[in-house]
């Protein structure tokens, strides 16, 4: 996985001629989904399609969204994907607790067998979906050390809360991206964005999740991928700025001013430095 990813390509697991077109599409991640993408009737196939797939290390990284936490669908997927060599992460859906994170990284570790065999830990997302998940974002954040990223589930969200407007969810997703940063997490990517035809409504609504704070998002077709990234990566001029604040930084390690008027401390130069990082995937 890019040390910065950048694009989480949501695809259903119940079709593998889709993931395996999801698999060459440019995504940094691509997450088969047992859960809402696939209809009760065709669980059982997508999980065992799933695992088929994992049997081996795919081109790029592959998340699995299981099934809700307290479900009864949730340790059958555990059991078929956690120990395939091809699984690189789990998406947790409906998560409103710490303990519930907890208890899937125990079930997890179970089933993997005690390192060096069942090899590095293995990555957890917490998906928060409800109110009661939000209230509870930096508890679940800093639950486990597998864990190492939260994000919200906006759908779900939306109607918990009865929010009619988009502007409705900002506060929650505030919320989310300073619980993240607390707990020492990654930015938080941003929700999918449902309408894979309308790509200006898709490029001003990452532009909005990028001033809140989110890095990357979550999609739901490949035209979408492009969108995310452009507008995620630093434009020419954030570049710039970056390289003179690290240029400075590099000659003088103190709090200066740079001779356009700009203060610099330390705090400036490591958003800089990130900035650059960010720019390396190019």
């Amino acid at each position: 996985m890019p040390p910065h990813p950048l694009t989480w390509l949501y695809v259903p697991g119940d079709r593998p001629r889709v993931v395996a077109r999801a698999l060459a599409s440019g995504a940094d991640v691509v997450v088969v989904d047992l859960e809402d993408a696939v209809a009760p009737e065709r669980k059982e196939y997508a999980r065992a399609a799933t695992a088929e797939l994992l049997s081996e290390p795919p081109p790029v990284p592959v998340h699995v969204r299981v099934n809700a936490v307290d479900g009864p669908l949730l340790a059958a997927d555990l059991a078929a994907v956690v120990p395939r060599p091809g699984l690189a992460g789990l998406r947790l859906p409906k998560v409103t607790s710490a303990e519930q994170v907890v208890r899937v990284a125990a079930q997890v570790q179970a089933l993997r067998g005690p390192s060096p065999a069942g090899g590095p830990d293995l990555a957890l997302y917490a998906l928060l979906e409800t109110a009661l998940a939000v209230e509870h974002a930096y508890a679940i954040a800093s639950a486990h050390p597998w864990l190492r990223g939260v994000s919200l589930g906006e759908s779900d969200l939306r109607a918990d809360l009865g929010v009619p407007q988009d502007g409705g969810l900002d506060w929650s997703r505030a919320r989310v991206v300073v619980a993240a940063r607390a707990a020492g997490l990654a930015p938080p990517a941003q929700s999918v964005y449902p309408d894979i035809r309308d790509l200006e409504g898709l490029a001003a609504s990452c532009a909005h999740g990028r001033a809140l704070g989110f890095l990357g998002r979550a999609a739901i077709h490949p035209r979408q991928l492009p969108v995310i990234e452009r507008a995620y990566l630093p434009t020419e001029r954030e570049l710039e700025e970056a390289e003179t604040i690290v240029k400075a930084a590099t000659a003088d390690r103190g709090a200066q001013a740079l001779p356009d008027g700009r203060f610099v401390d330390a705090a400036v130069v490591a958003a800089a430095r990130r900035t650059l990082a960010l720019a390396r995937r190019r």
